[in-house]
């Protein structure tokens, strides 16, 4: 039952990279420990890709207040340097990551001209969950809404990668005048919950996440989630991806989602009103192909584009590709068709 558990936590892990030789060149670049706010845990100032220092270095924590707590939850989340009037673009990021997930797509973005948040996922990121209750769907959802209720307070083209799909899809069924558009990259949205997960012992649940935890498995699973890279690069990218997991509250939080049974939102699916973007690596070996066909034909108002030589997180792997087609997605005035291409 343990091996199931790190398989299913191998399939669904999104640790983050970009293979660029503009990234691999690490040793004139510098930031002082005082740019990084003081709640990371210290080993941020080991990371050494330049994206993921400077995103770093903007994560703040904003407080928000729900229902399920008594104490407000101060949560991490980037920020825009500009609101503008036209809809903003907020990113969640997928199972067990966090914003830095967003490293490289952030700063496109906002060159862009378009006003971007990057929002942690309660229970994952960079929050303060020390006196958290509850991370089940349900809690995810009302902080996730409250979130935006106090901050964003306008329809918002939402983006769910991987898992952070599934987030979306129980947020927009729940909450639909908060979303204009819809983006699902790789979307994990057929997944029946966390399955046999759900009935763990605790303490067979805990060591689970221990193992969740380790540098072995997350950089098998980044071998998974890229084509083909080197070892030097994935174990930076593995540093970035579980630098959330050394945050004191990490393991309960992730223990007591596991539990809850986690999203099962398939049957939502057709509920979705919203015009939506759905965008797949070509070569993506955590998710296949054919469930984002699927999806596409179950939504309303899709369309659906694909990212060649790409895996499963074409917005670290070719976030140029990716800014143009959401730039496009979120630019469009017309009716979207029921239509599909491959991103040559």
């Amino acid at each position: 039952m343990l091996t199931t558990a790190l398989s299913v936590s191998a399939g669904a892990l999104p640790v983050v990279g970009f293979q660029s030789k503009k990234y691999t060149n690490y040793r004139h670049f510098t930031v002082l420990a005082s740019e990084f706010p003081s709640f990371l845990p210290k080993e941020v100032e080991n990371i050494k890709d330049p994206c993921a220092r400077t995103l770093a270095s903007r994560i703040e924590r904003l407080p928000v207040h729900v229902n399920f707590s008594k104490s407000c939850i101060m949560s991490s989340c980037v920020k825009p340097k500009t609101s503008f009037k036209t809809n903003p673009v907020v990113l969640l990021h997928g199972f067990d990551s966090s914003c830095l997930e967003w490293r490289y797509m952030f700063p496109l973005l906002e060159e862009a001209g378009l006003e971007t948040w990057a929002v942690d996922i309660l229970g994952w990121g960079f929050s303060d969950l020390e006196k958290v209750p509850s991370f089940d769907v349900a809690s995810k959802r009302e902080h996730l809404y409250q979130f935006w209720n106090s901050y964003i307070k306008r329809p918002m083209t939402l983006v769910g990668p991987s898992l952070g799909a599934a987030v979306a899809i129980d947020f927009v069924v729940n909450y639909p005048e908060a979303v204009d558009k819809l983006v699902f990259i790789d979307a994990s949205v057929y997944a029946e919950g966390t399955g046999n997960l759900a009935k763990l012992p605790k303490a067979v649940a805990y060591a689970g996440v221990y193992v969740l935890k380790s540098v072995p498995l997350r950089l098998y699973a980044t071998s998974l989630a890229f084509n083909s890279i080197p070892f030097s690069t994935c174990l930076n990218w593995t540093n970035i991806g579980r630098l959330h997991c050394l945050l004191p509250w990490w393991e309960d939080a992730t223990v007591d989602f596991m539990i809850s049974g986690g999203y099962n939102v398939s049957g939502d699916i057709e509920h979705v009103k919203q015009k939506t973007l759905i965008i797949w690596g070509q070569n993506d070996q955590i998710i296949d192909s054919k469930l984002g066909v699927r999806l596409h034909c179950e939504l309303p108002n899709a369309i659906i584009r694909q990212i060649p030589d790409c895996g499963h997180i074409p917005h670290v792997e070719k976030p140029a590709a990716v800014l143009k087609l959401i730039v496009e997605f979120v630019q469009a005035e017309n009716r979207v068709d029921k239509q599909s291409f491959v991103l040559s």
